[in-house]
C-alpha cells in the first residue's frame, strides 16, 4: 500500500500542524462518550431489566461508533508506519500490551471475589486469565485490537492499496460470527483503520472544507442524522428477522459499511463545528485522555449503577442511564488528576522506561521516563 501516491497523503499534509489537532481531539472524545454511554446504559437497563430513553441514542450510534474511532485511530499511521521495526512494535504494540495487561490485572482483581463467590473454582479463574491473552476481555477489546491492526498494515503495506482495502470491506460486509472476538472484530472493524491510514489526506482535506462551510456542512449532518435514523429505527417485520437474523436494517450487509463510514464522516464533520465554540473543551480533553477514561471507566461506571439502582428507585432508568454514564467519563479523570497531583500511580496511565523495548537517547530518557498512555 502507498497511501502517499493513492491518497495524496504526505508529511507536508500536516507539517502546519504544531502538537495537536484540535478536531481529532474532538472526535475522540465524542467517541470515548458514546462508548461509555453504551457500556453504562446497556449494564443499566440489564440489571434494571427494563429499557430507558438513553437506548434510543445508544441505538442510533450503534452503526459508527466504534467505526469512527478505528478511523481516527488510523490516520497518523502513514506519519510513522516505515519507521525501523523495533520503534514501530515498540510504539505500536509493546506499549498497548503494557495498558492491556496492567489493566486486565486491575480488573480481574475487582471481580475476582465475585467470580469466585459464584463458585469459579481458582484454576478456573487462573485459566480465565490466561485465555484473556488469546480472547480480548471485557472492555479492553478495543486497545487489544489496536496493535494488530498495526501490525496487519504494517506487513501488507508493499500490497497494492486497493486490493487491501477492498479485501477489508468485503470482511466486513460477509456474516462472520465465529464467536470469538478477536476475529469477528477484526473482520467487522479493520476497513475504517484502514480508511483513516490510507485516505488521511482526503479527511484533512474535508475538515478544512467544513471548517470554512460551516452552513453547509451543518445542513449535511442533519441530513445524515435523518438517513441514519431512517435505517437504524425503521421497523423490521417479523419475517425478516427470523430469515436475516437482523433487529435493523443497519445491520444489513453493505447498509452497515454505508452507515459505518457516512457516520464516521458526521463525527469528524461535528467535531470540527464543535472545535469552534470554547464551551465545547471538555469533548477536547477527553479526546486527549480518551484512553485514560477507556482504561478506568468500569469501577465508577459499576459502583455508581449498583447504587442508583438500589438507593434511587424513584428515578427512572434513561436518567439512571444518563448519571452512570457522568459518573463513568469523570471518574477516570478525576483519578489521573490525583496522580498528576500526587505524582504516585503514574504507571497506571504512563508506561514506565523498564516497559520499553526500543528505550530513547540518555539525554531524552532523562526528560522523559514514562510515555503516556495515548
Amino acid at each position: 500500500m502507498q497511501p502517499t501516491s493513492a491518497t495524496g497523503l504526505s508529511r507536508s499534509a500536516f507539517s502546519h500542524q504544531q502538537g495537536r489537532v484540535d478536531w481529532v481531539d474532538y472526535a475522540k472524545g465524542i467517541c470515548i462518550l458514546l462508548v461509555v454511554m453504551m457500556h453504562s446504559t446497556l449494564g443499566v437497563e440489564k440489571a434494571a431489566g427494563a429499557t430507558g430513553w438513553l437506548g434510543y441514542v445508544v441505538e442510533f450510534s450503534r452503526p459508527f461508533r466504534m467505526p469512527d474511532f478505528f478511523l481516527i485511530s488510523g490516520l497518523f499511521l502513514g506519519l510513522v508506519i516505515d519507521r525501523p521495526w523495533l520503534r514501530y512494535l515498540d510504539r505500536k504494540v509493546v506499549h498497548f500490551f503494557y495498558f492491556y495487561v496492567l489493566w486486565l490485572t486491575i480488573q480481574f482483581a475487582f471481580k475476582a471475589p465475585g467470580w469466585m463467590a459464584e463458585g469459579l473454582s481458582p484454576a478456573g479463574l487462573a485459566g480465565n486469565y490466561l485465555l484473556a491473552f488469546i480472547e480480548p476481555f471485557g472492555t479492553l477489546w478495543f486497545i487489544y485490537m489496536l496493535p494488530v491492526f498495526f501490525i496487519v498494515t504494517r506487513l501488507t503495506k508493499s500490497l497494492p492499496w486497493w486490493s487491501v482495502l477492498g479485501a477489508a470491506a468485503l470482511l466486513e460486509i460477509l456474516p462472520i460470527h465465529t464467536s470469538w472476538l478477536m476475529i469477528d472484530e477484526f473482520a467487522a472493524r479493520y476497513v475504517y483503520f484502514l480508511a483513516g491510514y490510507l485516505f488521511a489526506g482526503h479527511i484533512f482535506s474535508l475538515a478544512s472544507w467544513v471548517r470554512e462551510n460551516g452552513s453547509a456542512a451543518l445542513g449535511l449532518l442533519f441530513a445524515w442524522a435523518a438517513t441514519n435514523a431512517l435505517i437504524v429505527f425503521a421497523p423490521v417485520t417479523v419475517e425478516m428477522q427470523q430469515i436475516l437474523g437482523i433487529s435493523s436494517y443497519s445491520q444489513l450487509p453493505l447498509v452497515s459499511l454505508m452507515l459505518g463510514g457516512m457516520g464516521a464522516l458526521a463525527i469528524i464533520c461535528g467535531s470540527v463545528l464543535l472545535s469552534k465554540f470554547s464551551w465545547t473543551g471538555f469533548l477536547e480533553y477527553l479526546g486527549r485522555n480518551s484512553i485514560v477514561v477507556y482504561l478506568a471507566f468500569f469501577l465508577p461506571m459499576a459502583v455508581t449503577r449498583a447504587v442508583l439502582l438500589k438507593f434511587a428507585p424513584f428515578l427512572d432508568i434513561g436518567t439512571v442511564s444518563a448519571l452512570v454514564m457522568l459518573a463513568a467519563a469523570t471518574g477516570p479523570v478525576i483519578l489521573y488528576w490525583m496522580i498528576q497531583w500526587s505524582g504516585y500511580g503514574k504507571f497506571l496511565f504512563h508506561r514506565p522506561a523498564w516497559a520499553w523495548i526500543d528505550r530513547p537517547s540518555v539525554p531524552m530518557a532523562t526528560k522523559a521516563r514514562l510515555h503516556p498512555a495515548e
